[in-house]
């Protein structure tokens, strides 16, 4: 069988690693890029380098990687399904919840399939929390948090951190609980001179009833991935930027010494950092897309999932505005 053919549009810093991976993934031959641009980081590697996705879309491909800004994901998608190419889109699926909804019905309508990159759900220390989850190691989950913090990108230009960076938490946090948000109550902060919000924090509720609180931020020092899930038998900790998973146990051994007990609480349980492979989440994830181009049972993040993450980034921005709980409509859960 023929290798399937693709391309990407976007030579940024996303779009560099994209081509590496490509580049080199099994059953895959990357035959041409392009980007207005240029090639300006000499990612092509000899191969044809293009202005625009029509002329990307001419070389024959299979499927497109767009690794493009947000504001012009939807011309571009909706590009690729009239020409029957198969697609994955980095997050967030576009700027507004109207036009990811455009591109969902543009794809659907064509027959083709669409994903989104979510690379936060191909991370190892994730992919084994759902695992774990799913098979009830937790018990009831009670509250998700997680914490995304960091310097200020200097690359991301057309939208703020809530697009950018707090829809990677609304996302996995859908998709390891397989419940989806119901309501948000954010508050935001412009601290960098932009029009657009450099931190965000923010409070929801799943259908589940499970509660979870989001601390997102372009300002720190520090760069932090956490999230922490806690529960009826203890609580999961997963750091993505360590790919480690580890579990804290509640207690069933009574602290005595009440010095101690006053800090640590009445009793404390087994504390375990897993031993995890760890293969890298953005070939897993260009593994996943290939695999449902060819027919294959894959684990991609659909359009509609992506939609519906940008649904909820759209109620906590309203919510920061308005300083209220914004309700969501509740989709399927996310698979």
């Amino acid at each position: 069988m023929a290798n399937l053919r693709a391309g990407l549009i976007g030579l940024g810093m996303m779009g560099r690693h994209h081509a590496r991976v490509l580049a080199s993934l099994e059953g895959v031959d990357l035959v041409a890029v392009a980007d207005p641009g240029g090639d300006k980081f000499g990612v092509a590697g000899g191969r044809p380098v293009h202005e625009n996705i029509e002329q990307l879309i001419a070389e024959g491909i299979d499927y497109c990687m767009v690794a493009v800004p947000t504001q012009y994901h939807s011309e571009i998608a909706k590009a690729l399904a009239e020409a029957g190419v198969h697609a994955m889109i980095e997050k967030p699926l576009a700027g507004s919840a109207a036009e990811a909804t455009e591109i969902a019905k543009a794809f659907e309508a064509a027959g083709v399939i669409g994903a989104v990159g979510h690379i936060e759900r191909y991370n190892p220390a994730l992919q084994a929390l759902r695992v774990r989850l799913e098979a009830g190691e937790l018990g009831d989950i009670y509250q998700i948090t997680t914490r995304r913090q960091g310097p200020f990108p200097a690359r991301i230009a057309d939208v703020g951190v809530v697009l950018d960076l707090a829809t990677h938490d609304i996302d996995l946090t859908a998709w390891v609980t397989q419940s989806p948000f119901i309501a948000v109550s954010a508050q935001s902060a412009h601290k960098s001179g932009r029009q657009y919000e450099d931190l965000i924090a923010v409070t929801g509720k799943l259908a589940d009833g499970t509660v979870t609180s989001h601390l997102v931020n372009w300002l720190s020092p520090m760069k932090e991935r956490l999230t922490v899930v806690t529960g009826e038998k203890g609580a999961f900790i997963a750091d993505t930027l360590l790919a480690d998973l580890s579990f804290h146990a509640n207690g069933t051994v009574a602290t005595a010494w009440d010095d101690v007990a006053h800090f640590r609480g009445v009793s404390e349980g087994d504390m375990i950092r897993y031993a995890i492979s760890k293969p890298e989440p953005l070939r897993t994830e260009h593994e996943a897309f290939r695999d449902a181009v060819l027919g294959k049972e894959a684990d991609i993040v659909t359009l509609q999932q992506g939609l519906q993450t940008v649904v909820v980034a759209e109620a906590v921005i309203q919510s920061a505005a308005e300083d209220r709980t914004i309700r969501v409509a509740t989709e399927p859960a996310q698979s």
